[in-house]
């Protein structure tokens, strides 16, 4: 007997092949599979009405539709809900819904854990385990919008892991989830967030779907930089601006800056200066992001110190903002529900 297919690991042409190849099925079966699947979040073939009682019996044997399965949920008292997902090895991995009243976003992970261990994070301190695959990084949206209900109307790969390090996933889980035969999600609506892994920003230039770009910067020199961080050791501030300007060349798209803000490390004026000199003359968008605390090593900066940081990035033409604290309540920081939920 023929190994089964993990649908949800197919691309659209995978389906057409599947189809053709291994059912001897016409293509439209193939829009009809992948319509249950991501439109109406059907998970069972045996639900799928409009496919005939023997070709449901046969795919059940032949087609695993494997989204992960909940494991633990917390909603926030602004509406940003957690989810805490366990997929089929065991391994446990977490999203999380944010409302922003006329629009919806889903933060979705890369990997089961992180091999980057930056001092201020919660999955950093739990380990790595393994990459996601692209059928496992496309089962969070999915088992998602059933739980809720509705579409979600943004993604944003900034969950649990590096995403740039798990590219080949990656890059087909977004191929998966704009194609306009699966979920159709436009490809602004994407935005990849990464820690500055040089060689994923450069192919992401090239990606033929033109997702966002988001760069976690935090420090704005390499000294500091590698203290936080410590993938700054492989690729220093002076090669990621240069991959970031390329992007930008190749692209003309803006790209977003995240910059946590930790009392007394990398709040004072000057590297807000800094921060201003790295970016000038490019098309960025800085989110200053109060710290929501992980470790008593660190503390969030209070919030007199962010609007200084923040009004002397304006002056020097950097836009920026504020960003609204969500889900701090609930520890909506990446990783604390994974780390709660096994004793760490």
């Amino acid at each position: 007997m023929n190994e089964p297919l993990n649908a949800l690991d197919l691309s659209y042409e995978e389906w057409i092949e599947a189809c053709a190849n291994k059912w001897s099925l016409p293509r439209y079966r193939a829009d009809q599979l992948c319509q249950w699947i991501y439109e109406k979040k059907v998970f069972s073939v045996h639900e799928m009405t409009n496919l005939s009682k023997e070709l449901r019996e046969r795919l059940a044997y032949e087609l695993l539709i494997l989204p992960p399965i909940l494991a633990a949920e917390e909603t926030s008292k602004d509406g940003t809900r957690k989810f805490l997902w366990q997929l089929y090895d065991g391994e446990r991995i977490e999203t999380v819904f944010l409302s922003h009243g006329n629009h919806t976003t889903a933060c979705l992970s890369s990997q089961a854990g992180c091999k980057l261990n930056c001092s201020f994070c919660a999955t950093g301190q739990s380990g790595f385990a393994r990459d996601l695959s692209a059928g496992e990084i496309v089962g969070q949206l999915l088992a998602m919008e059933k739980r809720l209900g509705a579409n979600i109307g943004n993604v944003v790969f900034m969950g649990m892991g590096e995403p740039l390090l798990n590219r080949e996933a990656l890059f087909k889980a977004i191929t998966i989830l704009n194609s306009p035969k699966m979920r159709n999600m436009g490809a602004r609506h994407i935005t990849v967030s990464t820690a500055g892994i040089v060689p994923g920003i450069l192919e992401l230039a090239e990606f033929p779907v033109p997702v966002r770009l988001s760069v976690s910067l935090h420090a704005p020199n390499d000294a500091l930089r590698n203290k936080l961080m410590p993938v700054n050791k492989k690729y220093p501030i002076g090669p990621l601006m240069d991959a970031l300007k390329t992007y930008q060349q190749k692209t003309g798209e803006r790209i977003t800056v995240e910059y946590v803000m930790i009392r007394n490390v990398n709040d004072e004026p000057e590297h807000a200066y800094e921060t201003a000199a790295l970016f000038s003359g490019m098309g960025v968008y800085v989110n200053l992001i109060p710290y929501n605390p992980v470790t008593d090593r660190y503390q969030r900066s209070n919030p007199e110190r962010i609007k200084v940081f923040s009004a002397a990035l304006s002056r020097l033409g950097i836009e920026n903002e504020i960003r609204k604290e969500k889900g701090t309540d609930i520890n909506a920081a990446c990783g604390q529900l994974r780390r709660r939920e096994q004793g760490n």
